[in-house]
């Protein structure tokens, strides 16, 4: 049995931290989902039997979303969509690392609507439930990204700067140890971004409609990861394009546009005279 920073050996069998992460978050997004649940007057149960379904399917658009924007360094050395398809087992080894958090969301969400269709649930009530899980499960999973010393942002020699090691700096800045904490700045700010979902979902209880909760975070969330890919080093890039940054943009604007479509202020009938 052996133990490094990577995680935990025993005989054959890895343990790695990065998917424990991932699984703590998933417990701790489960435990304020349950609180939601409760205060919502919903079935706990439910929460539970969803989960295997989120799983999966966040699991899989999560690993559909790095096979399609793969990131530049990945490409110069050969790890494109063409290789994952043509290497299976390369595509299904989620435990290195390689996880899009927008796939996460959209296959999460599409499986969560299979299952409420199934047990006849309304999805936006389920959606506002899990929100702040979701957020919350972001900032720890994002964790998993400094043990891999993967995500992290421009060269920088800030006080909280952290080091990377040589074998895992792209290539034009082997020479530069430090660099910005690109995953703890996501962090702070997923946290802070479930703070608020919860503050909202009890503040004005009274006025949202089923589905705004989550629409907020469509709208927090995207600006967190459009700003901080300003200082991304690795961006996917499609066409010339930042992928990730594109993407964010359409979606805060469609959240943000449905939300007000939803709460603008009905017309006033014309006065007759």
């Amino acid at each position: 049995m052996g133990i490094d920073r990577y995680g935990i050996h025993i005989g054959p069998i890895d343990i790695r931290f990065y998917g424990l992460l991932i699984m703590a978050g998933v417990l701790a997004a489960m435990n304020l989902g349950q609180r939601e649940a409760r205060r919502r007057g919903k079935e706990v149960d439910l929460l539970w039997e969803a989960l295997p379904w989120a799983l999966v399917g966040g699991i899989a658009g999560a690993r559909l979303w790095h096979v399609f924007t793969p990131p530049p360094s990945m490409v110069a050395v050969g790890i494109t969509t063409q290789y994952y398809l043509t290497h299976p087992l390369e595509l299904i080894a989620i435990w290195r690392g390689g996880l899009g958090i927008p796939g996460a969301v959209i296959g999460g969400v599409l499986a969560l609507y299979l299952f409420t269709q199934r047990r006849g649930e309304k999805l936006p009530v389920w959606l506002d439930i899990v929100a702040p899980g979701i957020a919350l499960a972001q900032a720890i999973g994002r964790w998993g990204n400094f043990v891999n010393q993967e995500l992290y942002g421009a060269p920088s020699t800030l006080p909280w700067a952290i080091t990377i090691e040589p074998q895992f700096r792209l290539d034009g800045f082997k020479d530069i140890a430090t660099y910005h904490p690109l995953f703890l700045y996501e962090s702070m700010l997923n946290v802070l971004n479930a703070v608020i979902l919860l503050w909202l979902a009890r503040r004005y209880s009274g006025r949202l409609k089923d589905g705004d909760v989550f629409l907020v975070y469509l709208i927090i969330y995207p600006l967190i990861r459009f700003c901080l890919d300003f200082l991304r080093l690795d961006a996917s890039m499609l066409g010339g394009v930042n992928a990730n940054q594109t993407f964010m943009v359409i979606v805060m604007a469609l959240a943000a546009g449905a939300l007000w479509l939803r709460h603008r202020p009905a017309a006033k009938p014309a006065a007759t005279g």
